[in-house]
């Protein structure tokens, strides 16, 4: 793993190295703010809990994981470095895991510097802080799974404006799969077998059990598999080209 973490290390230097990063990080927590304590009306739910600072992660991750990811191989195919970087002794294995690292490292910096919202719980109440650390590491688990997506598709594609409405796309999937206006309409139509099946691909039903504080290991295994089999095929892709 030392020449993936080597390139790691060069891509994470890369995104600090630009203003980017800095919009990033303003916008991904000006945006967790507004939804936390405004949309989310946390002070009105009168609760020492996060679920209102969780529960928009889906939607929240839903843009802008795509728009920390969709440089990641559309980048090197525009500038024509994607030929150099599989020329150095280095696997394709290797290069996307690097990749893949760095980004989900700089998605991990953004949800640390949420740290405030769990102080101020804590200040207000007597929260379950084991039920926090559950919903942050299923709040990492979902960035990661919309991460791997986005790789995969950006190393469909050149234009990264086209990676980012593909990864939207397969993400808006993972929510919509078992959301409950959807499921409901199914109901009209599909046995409970196939209505079962479809929801059993959506992100938000794993990620509330991470909510919940309950660390389910068919939950960590839908989010470790949606990430693996990603990367498999954006291993293929880059392979094919």
């Amino acid at each position: 793993m030392r020449s993936a973490w080597v390139i790691a290390k060069r891509e994470l230097g890369s995104y600090f190295t630009s203003p980017i990063a800095y919009i990033f990080l303003v916008i991904f927590l000006l945006l967790t703010g507004f939804f936390t304590f405004t949309a989310g009306q946390f002070f009105e739910r009168g609760e020492a809990a996060l679920g209102a600072f969780f529960g928009w992660h889906p939607w929240l991750y839903l843009v802008l994981v795509p728009a920390a990811g969709m440089r990641l191989w559309a980048e090197e195919r525009r500038a024509g470095t994607l030929e150099l970087l599989m020329t150095m002794p280095v696997t394709a294995w290797q290069a996307i895991a690097g990749k893949f690292l760095a980004s989900w490292i700089f998605l991990a910096i953004a949800l640390a510097l949420t740290f405030p919202v769990a102080l101020t719980v804590n200040i207000l109440g007597s929260p379950d802080n084991g039920m926090i650390l559950a919903g942050y590491l299923g709040s990492l688990l979902l960035a990661g799974a919309y991460l791997a997506i986005t790789c995969l598709t950006s190393a469909m594609t050149r234009n990264q404006v086209v990676a980012f409405i593909l990864s939207v796309v397969a993400c808006l999937f993972l929510i919509l799969a078992g959301f409950s206006p959807v499921t409901d309409l199914m109901a009209r139509w599909a046995s409970p077998a196939l209505i079962d099946t479809v929801a059993a691909f959506s992100a938000v039903t794993h990620f509330d059990g991470f909510q919940k504080g309950v660390i389910d290991l068919r939950d960590l295994a839908f989010f470790l598999s949606v990430i693996g089999f990603a990367l498999f095929a954006t291993n293929v892709v880059l392979r094919d080209r």
